[in-house]
C-alpha cells in the first residue's frame, strides 16, 4: 500500500472538479474581503459552513453548502482569484492536467454577461498555468432545471472561447425532475456548436440517464455510480468506450451510493468500464485527491498500476489537444516509473 506522500507524489488527471465547491478557506476569506462579506473569524467555523458533516440527508441539502459562496463569484476579479486558486491547490498535489467545471449563469446577479464570467475564469487558469505549470481546461456547465432556451443562449456564448481554453460543456442539476431526454435539445445545441460534452448521470439513481446520453453520442458522465446492478448498461458503456467520473467521497454524502459496500467498483472493473477518480468539489467534500486515492487503495484495493491506468483513462477522455494529452501520458508514464 502507497503511503499518502507516495499518492501525493504521483502525477494525477481530474477530469471532475467544480470551481465553486473547491476554494481553499484562504481564497473564500479573500473573495468575501473583496464582496464584503462577514464570515466566521476561525477556520473551524468557516469549515463548517462551507464543508458538509458525513450525516447530511441527500444531494439537496449538501447543495446548500453553495449558498455561501456564490454571491462572492460574481465580478471578474472574483472568478479570476477563484480559478487561480484551484490550479494552485492542484499544483501541491502534482497534478497534470484538469478540467474545472462551472456554471456561467450563476455568476450574472450583479451584471457580468456569461461571456465575461467565462472569460474571467479562463484568464485566472492561464495565469495560474503560467505561474505553476499545471495544464487546465474550461467546461461550462448548463442546468438541467434551467430552460433549453437559457441553456442554449449560455452554449452559444461559450462557443467563441473554444480553443482558448474552454475546452467542453457539461449539464447540472437536478436530473431526477429533468432527466436527459428533457434536456437534450440543449445538449444537440451544444454539439452542433462543437462543444465536446460530458454529462452529470447517474448520480441520483437514474441509470437511464447514462443510457439516454449514451445514444445522444456523449461518452463521458459524471458520476454513474446508478449503474451499480445494471450489467447490461455497464457492457454499453464499456462498448462505446464510454469513461465514468467517479467521485467516491462525494457519492457518500450525497447517499447517491448507501455506503461503500454498495460502490459499484467491482462490477464495473469486472465489466471493464473505464473509470477515473475525481474530488467533485474539494471544499464542500473536504476532501483532496491525494484523500480520494487512498480512500481507493483502502476500501478497493487498487494497486498502484491500477491508478496509472485509471489516469490514462482520464488522460485519454480528456477534451484537451493532442499536444497536450501526450505530454500528459508522458508525464504519467515517467512518474509512475519514478514513484
Amino acid at each position: 500500500m502507497l503511503t499518502v506522500q507516495e499518492l501525493k507524489a504521483l502525477p494525477k488527471v481530474e477530469l471532475h472538479c467544480h470551481l465553486d465547491g473547491s476554494l481553499s478557506l484562504k481564497a473564500i476569506r479573500k473573495l468575501a474581503q473583496m464582496a464584503a462579506v462577514e464570515l466566521p473569524a476561525s477556520d473551524q467555523a468557516l469549515r463548517e459552513l462551507v464543508s458538509v458533516p458525513d450525516d447530511i440527508e441527500d444531494l439537496l441539502d449538501y447543495l446548500k453548502r453553495f449558498d455561501v459562496i456564490l454571491p462572492l463569484l460574481q465580478t471578474a476579479e472574483a472568478l479570476e482569484l477563484a480559478a487561480y486558486d484551484v490550479i494552485e491547490q492542484c499544483a501541491a498535489e502534482n497534478v497534470r492536467y484538469i478540467e474545472v467545471r462551472f456554471a456561467p449563469d450563476f455568476s450574472t446577479e450583479k451584471g457580468l454577461s456569461v461571456s465575461e464570467a467565462i472569460a474571467a475564469v479562463i484568464k485566472g487558469l492561464h495565469q495560474a498555468q503560467a505561474d505553476f505549470g499545471v495544464e487546465s481546461g474550461l467546461l461550462v456547465c448548463a442546468m438541467r432545471q434551467y430552460s433549453n432556451q437559457r441553456s442554449q443562449m449560455m452554449f452559444k456564448a461559450a462557443q467563441p472561447f473554444l480553443g482558448q481554453g474552454l475546452v467542453g460543456g457539461d449539464f447540472a442539476g437536478d436530473e431526477a425532475d429533468f432527466p436527459t431526454e428533457v434536456i437534450e435539445p440543449a445538449i444537440k445545441t451544444a454539439q452542433q456548436l462543437g462543444i465536446p460534452m460530458t454529462l452529470h448521470a447517474g448520480e441520483s439513481h437514474c441509470a437511464h440517464n447514462v443510457m439516454a446520453a449514451l445514444a445522444l453520442g456523449i461518452r463521458r458522465f459524471g458520476h454513474g455510480v446508478a449503474l451499480g446492478g445494471h450489467v447490461d448498461f455497464q457492457k454499453q458503456v464499456s462498448e462505446a468506450d464510454g469513461v465514468l467520473e467517479m467521485c467516491l467521497t462525494s457519492n457518500l454524502q450525497t447517499k447517491a451510493v448507501k455506503n461503500l459496500a454498495s460502490y459499484p467498483v467491482a462490477e464495473l472493473l469486472a465489466n471493464q468500464v473505464k473509470i477515473t477518480i475525481n474530488t467533485d468539489n474539494r471544499t464542500v467534500s473536504n476532501t483532496n485527491l491525494t484523500k480520494e486515492y487512498d480512500l481507493w487503495q483502502r476500501h478497493f484495493g487498487i494497486t498502484k498500476s491500477q491508478f496509472l491506468e485509471v489516469n490514462l483513462n482520464a488522460i485519454n477522455a480528456a477534451f484537451c489537444s493532442a499536444t497536450i494529452r501526450q505530454q500528459v501520458i508522458q508525464d504519467l508514464q515517467k512518474g509512475y516509473a519514478e514513484n
